[in-house]
């Protein structure tokens, strides 16, 4: 058994003050001594936290006693350690960055695509009728995807909107989209519906609850997470490596974030050459004055940011 468990999970709820939330809800999390990263946004939390099997169960009870986040539907993982070495809880304007910030136009508790089952995602992504569209950034598609899924060139997922034209030569396919745990899907599935596209769907749950309840069936390489894990294995069906090293184009599953703090770029890089560029994506990277040290995980503590406040966000 497992020493420690992590919950990935989201919910779009209204959240009155969601400011004094975030602090107050920071405040819980330490009292159970977990650690993660949350957003706070007025339309409600998306968040992985980590921590013993008992305080994740407390935490998961408290949620589902708020009437608002009741629905919450949490996927835990069981890890052998904690995914991540602080606890922040966060206030921003989104629990998404998508720029999609009118209700009026995209509302993902009024409409979105067909919630798609694992199993039922699994069951209709051959057909011929379907397109499978990877709705997640570069860094994330080029590590892992599913099979013959169309991908975007996006370096955020606020850049989704404006690809959408480029989609238009599939309007009259059936179109089932995909994320990590589902929350990015929320949003994409109702832009391309506000978009007319009229038969669209998304799994629920993502990536990981497809590896948790389908095996996995079909998703090559292996999929970022937002922790200290960096990625992890999901198909147990027919696992394959896809994605290579961007130094030197060696097939390798492991990803970095390159150790020059002002580069910070996401690579796939083989344990060669993080040895021979000291955990750079580049020579030049290497000379950086900034430069962290690498310990051969390629991942490293953020620095805390501040809060930001309603009154600095500017609307879209």
């Amino acid at each position: 058994m497992k020493k420690y468990q992590t919950l990935l999970y989201y919910c779009y709820s209204y959240i009155a003050d969601a400011e004094q939330f975030a602090e107050d809800h920071l405040k819980f999390c330490k009292s159970l001594d977990l650690v993660g990263r949350i957003i706070v946004a007025d339309e409600g939390l998306n968040g992985t936290v980590s921590g013993t099997p008992e305080a994740c169960e407390a935490y998961m009870k408290a949620i589902h006693a708020d009437e608002r986040f009741a629905k919450t539907e949490f996927k835990i993982d069981e890890v052998d350690e904690l995914s991540f070495l602080k606890m922040h809880c966060r206030y921003k304007s989104e629990i998404v960055h998508s720029g999609l910030r009118d209700t009026s136009i995209i509302n993902p508790n009024e409409k979105t695509g067909k919630h798609l089952e694992p199993v039922e995602f699994m069951k209709m992504k051959d057909d011929e009728d379907v397109v499978i569209l990877d709705v997640r950034s570069n860094y994330e598609h080029n590590l892992g995807k599913f099979k013959n899924a169309v991908t975007l060139d996006i370096e955020n997922f606020r850049d989704f909107p404006e690809q959408i034209n480029q989609l238009a030569q599939y309007k009259d396919k059936k179109i089932l989209t995909y994320c990590t745990g589902g929350i990015k899907c929320e949003k994409a599935s109702a832009l391309l519906l506000h978009h007319g596209f009229n038969d669209v769907y998304q799994l629920h749950g993502g990536i990981i609850k497809y590896g948790k309840e389908a095996g996995g069936k079909d998703f090559e390489g292996k999929c970022y997470v937002f922790d200290n894990r960096i990625a992890v294995d999901v198909n147990n069906i027919n696992p394959t490596v896809v994605s290579v090293c961007y130094n030197c184009g060696k097939t390798t599953p492991k990803m970095i974030n390159c150790a020059n703090p002002e580069c910070n770029e996401h690579i796939t890089q083989c344990d060669d050459c993080g040895e021979e560029l000291q955990g750079c994506c580049s020579t030049a990277c290497t000379t950086n004055p900034r430069k962290r040290p690498y310990d051969g995980t390629g991942y490293y503590v953020k620095v805390p940011q501040p809060v930001a406040k309603k009154t600095e966000v500017t609307a879209v």
